[in-house]
């Protein structure tokens, strides 16, 4: 274990720690933009910065090794200052449309703006790139004029989602995170899974499928599990006047421990079947070639007679179920139940092996 002191405070750690993961595990809030727990550290945005005794240069907390004797300031008044600089520097060549912004509420960016009085940039924004604020694809809004080029989107899609569909293009003002050729995402390696959404700490990245509908504030999250395979991810349904409007990840172990925050393209953005108008919200018999609308029971009523005649008249053997994986392993289970115990036969399959 390591000794150490921390804004006057005696603490310990394990070794092999960042100054950044023990001050947090000692409930120390230090600003990061960079950094996440599930990609590798870069130490790029140097928000994290904290003072070492000793030491004439401000290491990034999230990078450098917590070592035996250090005496540690995270809020000093030397690194107050350093942390605006970087946010004046940052608000030089960003877009302050915080008010129309979907990730207003909910944007770091807005947050130690707010937490270290920023109000402008005192910086010259001269020979700064105005990006269009589009890319033609169904899923993913790309503002680059938000961008604060932390670049945790180029790491989860390289790390996590392997795709490897973008990265850094240019460099500096006119540096982007852009697909190979500055293409658009469409007609990259991009699958659409919006990993990148997930990480984004500003407004750059969002999804137009929610596009204003709700913003963070404004909506509840309710915690579910993902019906449109076995796998069991968890997301958190955002629900507002009792719609949903949008789906966001549960990235804790705890609350996601499938995927902990990861999605496929269906489940990030496959939810707007919910509200469609032509979904059918009551059963349908087909009579005379045109189909009519049912009671739950009629039409249940008939599903069975029809098994009963089909049994009485071809046998058992001439009915199979096939399950799938959308449903419960509860619900699967009293399926291959009732075709064994009702209809009498061991024909049952599920999809998910086939």
């Amino acid at each position: 274990m390591l000794n150490l002191v921390i804004n006057g405070k005696a603490v310990q750690a394990a070794a092999g720690s960042t100054i950044l993961e023990v001050c947090r595990q000692n409930g120390i809030n230090i600003p990061t933009f960079c950094y996440d727990p599930d990609l590798c550290s870069v130490g790029s945005c140097r928000i994290c910065v904290v003072e070492v005794a000793g030491r004439h240069l401000f290491p990034a907390s999230c990078v450098a090794p917590a070592e035996n004797g250090m005496v540690i300031e995270t809020e000093s008044p030397a690194i107050v200052e350093a942390r605006r600089v970087i946010l004046e520097l940052l608000a030089a060549r960003h877009d302050f449309s915080c008010h129309i912004c979907e990730k207003n509420g909910d944007c770091r960016f807005q947050d130690y703006c707010y937490r270290y009085g920023i109000k402008e940039s005192p910086f010259s924004n001269e020979g700064r790139i105005v990006y269009a604020a589009s890319d033609p694809n169904p899923f993913l809004e790309r503002d680059y004029n938000k961008c604060i080029m932390c670049t945790r989107c180029v790491r989860v899609c390289e790390e996590i989602s392997q795709e490897r569909a973008i990265s850094i293009s240019r460099r500096g003002h006119h540096a982007k995170i852009a697909a190979a050729h500055d293409a658009d995402l469409s007609d990259s390696t991009c699958v659409f899974c919006g990993q990148c959404v997930m990480v984004c700490p500003v407004g750059a990245l969002t999804g137009k499928v929610s596009a204003g509908k709700g913003r963070s504030y404004e909506v509840e999250k309710v915690l579910t599990t993902c019906s449109y395979c076995g796998t069991g991810c968890t997301f958190e349904l955002n629900v507002k006047d009792d719609k949903v409007v949008g789906v966001t990840s549960a990235r804790s172990a705890e609350l996601s421990p499938v995927n902990k925050g990861a999605l496929c393209v269906k489940g990030r953005f496959g939810w707007d079947f919910i509200q469609a108008e032509d979904r059918l919200t009551s059963p349908l018999i087909k009579e005379n070639g045109s189909f009519r609308e049912a009671s739950w029971d009629e039409a249940l009523d008939l599903v069975a007679s029809r098994f009963q005649a089909i049994k009485a008249g071809y046998g058992a053997k001439a009915l199979a179920v096939f399950t799938s994986a959308r449903i419960s392993n509860e619900e699967n289970y009293l399926a291959q139940k009732f075709t064994r115990a009702v209809l009498g036969t061991n024909n049952i399959d599920h999809c998910a092996r086939l």
